[in-house]
């Protein structure tokens, strides 16, 4: 008589009982990290456009009027809330 030994079919996935995680698993959390990298890229973007294009102004809080005084001692004497402060043979320049 002949023998025939019948094996049964090998599963696809490799499980192992000391392994806590599956090729889904793996598969899972590739996607999550890929998502989080293409949204920090994208914001990186939205940042360096912003940032090109806003480069901002400069602006002053001068009052009006003092840019065509000589010098600053002549704006300041022309300054109706600094006219009662004194004498003016006593300068002083705070920087």
């Amino acid at each position: 008589m002949v023998e025939t030994t019948v094996t049964p079919p090998q599963p696809s996935v490799y499980t192992d009982p000391g392994v806590a995680y599956t090729v889904t698993d793996i598969a899972i959390i590739a996607g999550v990290v890929a998502a989080i990298a293409f949204v920090l890229i994208g914001l990186l973007f939205i940042m360096l456009h912003y940032l090109c294009q806003h480069k901002g102004t400069y602006y002053t809080n001068e009052d009006k009027g003092t840019e065509f005084a000589e010098s600053a001692d002549v704006a300041l004497q022309n300054d109706p809330d600094l006219q009662d402060v004194g004498d003016s043979s006593t300068k002083e320049y705070f920087i």
